[in-house]
């Protein structure tokens, strides 16, 4: 059995292109997608049709629930996000309202979410592990927990559970501008976690961002040097 996780594309179109190539050719069985999927600036809407069509089991992020909301109740945000719905069709934010904050696979062994199980804005491995249990106990027989949210890749096994922050697509922090995803196979019992690099056409994003957004210039050196 394989899985493929990706998560935070935050409105990339060219790392998630990648992204998904290299899926593709591990013929997964499962894709999950995390959440964060249109709040960014490098073509939101075909980055949203991308994930529409790869067939992935979605959760929501917290920048998700921005795309939903109204552009006056964002106190800092309120250009950027007129720009962001006049790039999407409002079925995007209809779509999203449906969209769980998580979901659970092979029979309750995986739990996907972006942050943690109730709260897309918490981050799951920012908690203490007994406060990580406590998220948990609802779902007793998980064997894997995948989220997103922080940008960061890491892997940590106790107890028999495997948690895994997945790493993100785009808007890197490391200095490495890469693309992330996450490879997930089940060997019986087990599950192996294979975190995958994938290089992109940064400066094809690049150009996008600066010839239609207005204010482009602080993604698209973001985007450059891998750094937030």
């Amino acid at each position: 059995m394989k899985i493929a996780v990706f998560t935070d594309v935050h409105g990339n179109r060219f790392a998630l292109e990648a992204v998904l190539k290299e899926i593709e050719l591990e013929k997964p069985d499962l894709i999950l997608n995390l959440g964060d999927g249109v709040w960014g600036s490098a073509d939101p809407m075909g980055a949203w049709r991308l994930q529409q069509s790869c067939g992935a089991l979605e959760v929501r992020g917290n920048t998700d629930e921005y795309v939903m909301a109204e552009p006056d109740s964002l106190e800092g945000s309120k250009s950027y996000t007129q720009w962001l719905q006049a790039q999407l069709t409002p079925q995007v934010a209809e779509h999203l309202r449906t969209v769980p904050v998580n979901r659970t696979a092979l029979e309750g062994q995986i739990l996907a979410t972006h942050g943690t199980p109730n709260d897309p804005w918490t981050a799951f491995f920012n908690e203490s592990y007994q406060q990580q249990l406590g998220r948990l106990a609802p779902y007793p027989g998980v064997k894997v927990v995948l989220v997103g949210h922080t940008h960061n890749e890491l892997l940590e096994v106790q107890d028999g559970i495997t948690r895994v922050n997945v790493g993100a697509v785009s808007r890197q922090k490391d200095g490495d501008p890469w693309a992330r995803w996450v490879l997930l196979e089940q060997k019986g019992t087990r599950f192996n976690v294979t975190f995958r690099r994938v290089e992109y056409d940064v400066e094809a994003a690049v150009r996008w961002i600066l010839e239609h957004y207005p204010n482009g210039e602080r993604e698209a050196a973001q985007l450059r040097s891998g750094r937030a």
